[in-house]
């Protein structure tokens, strides 16, 4: 049998199974005569349904070992497992089900290209991201998210009830495909699931239950509910222009297109080789421990997510050697310019190859992703992706040095210290904070991505947050006066001047 961490194999209690089919009967008043199991592993949901009264399951299968125990423990007529990969299995032959339910696999379509796994899963970037995204993982996806809009796209317009187990960010994924792509349900809901209690994993995960719909019908909600309580929503997501939002904590609208380009840090996946501290002695040390004797001129501050807590950050205890000034240009430079850096380089270069990332696949030697133009400005305003508060902060280097961030991180950049002196202040008032957790979701991995942070409208949040609204800011953070008059009214004059996108990068 395949390895658990192969395929997401993480199999539902019989118990849990029951629970559901239970809930869904009185509380949705779903009682399926045929169901479709499309990943039934040991068939927990099988024998729970026909438990409910179904007369006729469905299981469909990719491991052998699961069919047999299937066949053994589900003898008779009313019960067909299907040894096939879901992604190839033809469905055309089946009695159509009221209900498809199941626990797809809980894992990424890249995790199993590196096992080398043989399910026929659609191609990565199924979704059409573009360019470097697709590249460095926009276009990696759950393959949970796949099983469930193939089901979707297979009994779409039939009235079906579809109730697949997956993570949370996997559901609000699937909700948005279901409006962007015209499904017609009559709704969309969420039943939070204690993951570590059922499985004994710890993620954020839920029931997804969409009720199909033959009629034309297209809500623009989803609501959440507990486990415990299938009545009453704790929260309702809200699909708007293309986007989701919180409409359970909606404040202030400052949705829109930010004028500024939010930028991810530097990546180059070799952190022993290319992170380094500063001994006692002024001696770079490498993540390995090893003493090192490199040229300066490449060397610059670093910022991981874990630093960014304090508002204003001028002194660093982390740096990375910076082999480009922009993606794919020639590195030869350094052995002409640099030897004992290039020497370094070469010393290590095994680890180098060994990076798995198809974003090093031609790329020149010691490539790293994640730099520009934009990585050498002066002052920068930067914010953890990981961090469930959004805090953001100015760095800048007292010594002039350009100030790096690690890929974990987002930043915008300015020209002065003042200007990024306040947009740090507008970016930590209360009003721009309730307005950010409205438009992201704490249960996913990264919370703030350029996806959200590039959603902030700062002309309306300047026309919105006040000068005094700053100050008191200022004072939450534990600074010392420093905000003018002047400064806020420099910084909306670059707001009302800013062009989209690039704008702001290249006036600086």
């Amino acid at each position: 049998m395949s390895t658990k961490r192969e395929f997401g194999d993480y199999q539902t209690p019989r118990e849990f199974a029951e629970s559901i089919c239970m809930h869904l009967a009185q509380d949705r008043g779903i009682k399926p005569s045929v169901v479709l199991e499309p990943s039934c592993g040991a068939g927990s949901f099988i024998k729970a349904s026909l438990s409910s009264g179904a007369r006729k399951v469905y299981g469909i299968e990719i491991s052998g070992v699961y069919c047999d125990i299937c066949r053994k423990d589900l003898p008779g007529d009313c019960v067909e497992i299907i040894n096939e990969d879901f992604f190839t299995c033809s469905l055309d032959g089946l009695e159509r089900p009221q209900l498809v339910i199941g626990n797809p696999p809980w894992v990424n379509s890249s995790t199993l290209s590196v096992l080398g796994t043989e399910s026929k899963v659609p191609k990565s970037n199924f979704k059409g991201a573009r360019g470097i995204e697709a590249m460095t993982g926009s276009g990696d996806f759950d393959i949970c998210e796949a099983f469930i809009l193939r089901i979707i796209e297979e009994f779409r317009s039939s009235g079906t009830a579809v109730a697949m187990l997956c993570k949370t960010s996997v559901a609000r994924d699937v909700f948005l495909e279901l409006v962007r792509r015209g499904v017609s349900f009559r709704y969309c809901h969420q039943i939070a699931v204690d993951a570590m209690k059922v499985f004994g994993v710890n993620v954020s995960a839920c029931l997804l239950l969409i009720q199909l719909s033959k009629d034309e019908c297209h809500p623009d909600t989803c609501s959440v509910y507990s486990y415990e309580d299938w009545a009453r929503p704790v929260a309702v997501y809200r699909y708007r222009d293309g986007r989701l939002y919180n409409a359970s904590l909606a404040g202030t609208d400052y949705d829109g297109h930010c004028c500024f380009v939010w930028r991810q840090g530097v990546k180059h996946d070799c952190s022993s080789v290319m992170e380094l501290t500063i001994t006692e002695d002024g001696q770079y040390m490498n993540g390995a421990g090893e003493k090192v004797c490199l040229e300066p001129d490449l060397v610059y501050p670093l910022v991981k997510s874990s630093m960014c807590r304090k508002p204003v950050i001028s002194e660093y205890s982390k740096y990375v050697l910076v082999t480009q000034r922009r993606v794919r240009e020639d590195t030869s430079f350094i052995h002409e310019l640099y030897p004992k850096t290039w020497q370094y380089l070469e010393t290590h270069k095994s680890l180098f190859a060994a990076r798995q990332s198809s974003i090093y696949k031609g790329a020149p030697e010691y490539a790293m992703f994640g730099v520009g133009d934009y990585s050498f400005s002066r002052y920068k305003v930067c914010v953890s992706g990981f961090y469930k508060e959004p805090r953001f902060c100015v760095l800048y280097s007292t010594d002039g040095r350009p100030v790096m961030t690690d890929d974990t991180c987002y930043f915008i950049c300015f020209s002065s210290y003042s200007l990024a002196y306040t947009a740090m202040l507008y970016l930590n008032s209360a009003k721009v904070q309730a307005f950010l957790k409205a438009i992201s979701f704490a249960d996913s991995k990264r919370p703030y991505t350029k996806k959200v942070l590039e959603r902030l409208d700062f002309s309306r949040i300047c026309a919105d947050v006040s000068n005094d609204a700053l100050k008191e800011t200022e004072l939450q953070l534990g600074l010392p006066a420093y905000l003018t008059q002047e400064m806020s009214d420099s910084f909306q004059t670059l707001i009302c001047g800013a062009e989209p996108a690039d704008a702001a990068v290249k006036s600086q």
